[in-house]
C-alpha cells in the first residue's frame, strides 16, 4: 500500500498504534490487557517498519544506503539507551512501582507519532503520478537478486529468538532486575555506537559480508551466554551482542533496498519483515519449549546454527562477489 500511495501515513499510523499500546499498559490491571497492548505495539511496528525504511531509501543514493540505515539505527537505538536508563531511574524514584514508569513512557510515544507530521516525503516522478501506474509498478515481480538476502535473513529469523529470553537467562545467572536493565542498556549502547560505522563499512566493502560477520558475532554471543555460569559474564556478552545487531539490522535493510527498484521497496521490505516475523514466532516457540529452566540448550543450538549460517553466507559471497551491487544499476 505504501508503494501504491504514500508512505508517511502508514508510518504515522504505526507509531500511533505503539503510543496507544503504551497507554493500555499504563492503565492495565490484568495481564490480558497487557498482552493486548503488546500485540498492538507489535502491530504498529509491522505497519510502520517497511514504509519508514522505504522512505529512508527514497531519499538516499544507492551507494550510501548502508550509511543511511546505519545512522537511523544509531539514532533510534540511542533512544533505546536513554529510555531504559530513564526507566530505571524512575523505577527507583517510584519505589519499584512499574505503573508510573509506563505512564511517563506514554509521553515520548505520543511525540514520536506527532513528529511524523514534520517528515518530508518526496513527490513521485511525473511518470508515476497516476494511480494505475503506481499499482502496476508496485505489483511488478521482485527481481532475482532480492531473493538471496530474503532467504538468508528468513532462515536466520528461525534461530533468532526474543531478547526477552536472553534477559531471562541473565536473571537465571543471578543479575538483579536493576542490573539486567543496565546490562540491556549496555547492549543498546554498543548497538548505537557501532551502527553507523557498520553501515559505512557495508557501503565500502559488501553488505553481504557485513551481515555474515554479524551472524558470526551472534553465534559467539549466544553460545557464550549458554556456556557461562557466572553473572559477571553477562556484561561483556551483552556488549558483544550489541555489535551483532549493529552489523545486521540496518545493513540487512540496505542490502534488501539495493536489490529492488524504488517502486517495489515497500513490498520488498514488508515481505521480508513478514517472513522474519513468522520466523520469530517459530523461534520463540521452539526456544521456549526447550528452555528447561536454564536456557542453555536453545542458546547453544542457535549459536552453533548462526556460525554455520555465517560460513554459508561467506561461501555464497565468494560464488557471486557482485551480487549486492545489482540494485545500483536499476
Amino acid at each position: 500500500l505504501a508503494d501504491r500511495w504514500r508512505r508517511r501515513p502508514f508510518v504515522a499510523a504505526g507509531y500511533g498504534a505503539a503510543a496507544f499500546g503504551k497507554v493500555l499498559i499504563a492503565v492495565a490491571s490484568t495481564w490480558p490487557l497487557v498482552l493486548a497492548a503488546r500485540a498492538l505495539d507489535r502491530l504498529g511496528k509491522g505497519i510502520r517498519g517497511a514504509p519508514r525504511d522505504a522512505l529512508i531509501a527514497d531519499d538516499v543514493p544507492a551507494e550510501h544506503l548502508g550509511r543511511a540505515f546505519g545512522f537511523h539505527r544509531s539514532m533510534d537505538t540511542l533512544g533505546a539507551v536513554i529510555g531504559p536508563l530513564l526507566g530505571l531511574a524512575l523505577f527507583e524514584l517510584f519505589n519499584h512501582h512499574y505503573r508510573p514508569v509506563f505512564i511517563v513512557a506514554v509521553i515520548p510515544a505520543v511525540l514520536s507519532a506527532v513528529a511524523v507530521l514534520f517528515v518530508h516525503e518526496q513527490k513521485r516522478p511525473a511518470s508515476e503520478t497516476s494511480k494505475p501506474v503506481n499499482v502496476a509498478a508496485s505489483k511488478a515481480r521482485l527481481p532475482g537478486p532480492y531473493w538471496l538476502p530474503f532467504t538468508i535473513l528468513t532462515v536466520f529469523s528461525f534461530i533468532n529468538f526474543s531478547d526477552a529470553l536472553l534477559i531471562l537467562r541473565a536473571r537465571h545467572l543471578g543479575l538483579s532486575v536493576t542490573s539486567v536493565i543496565a546490562a540491556y542498556a549496555l547492549y543498546n549502547l554498543t548497538y548505537s555506537v557501532a551502527s553507523y560505522p557498520a553501515g559505512v563499512l557495508a557501503d565500502r566493502v559488501s553488505k553481504q559480508t557485513i551481515v555474515a560477520a554479524g551472524f558470526a558475532v551472534f553465534g559467539v554471543s549466544y553460545a557464550a551466554l549458554g556456556l557461562v555460569t557466572r553473572a559477571v559474564w553477562v556484561w561483556p556478552i551483552f556488549a558483544l551482542y550489541g555489535l551483532y545487531t549493529a552489523l545486521t539490522d540496518g545493513v540487512a535493510k540496505a542490502w534488501i533496498a539495493t536489490t529492488v527498484t524504488p517502486a517495489t521497496r515497500g513490498r520488498a521490505l514488508g515481505l521480508q519483515g513478514g517472513a522474519a516475523g513468522i520466523g520469530a514466532i517459530a523461534a520463540g516457540a521452539w526456544a521456549g519449549l526447550s528452555w528447561h529452566g536454564t536456557g542453555r540448550v536453545p542458546l547453544l543450538v542457535s549459536g552453533i546454527a548462526a556460525l554455520a549460517l555465517a560460513a554459508g553466507v561467506v561461501f555464497l559471497r565468494g560464488l557471486n562477489p557482485k551480487v549486492d551491487l545489482v540494485g545500483l544499476t536499476q
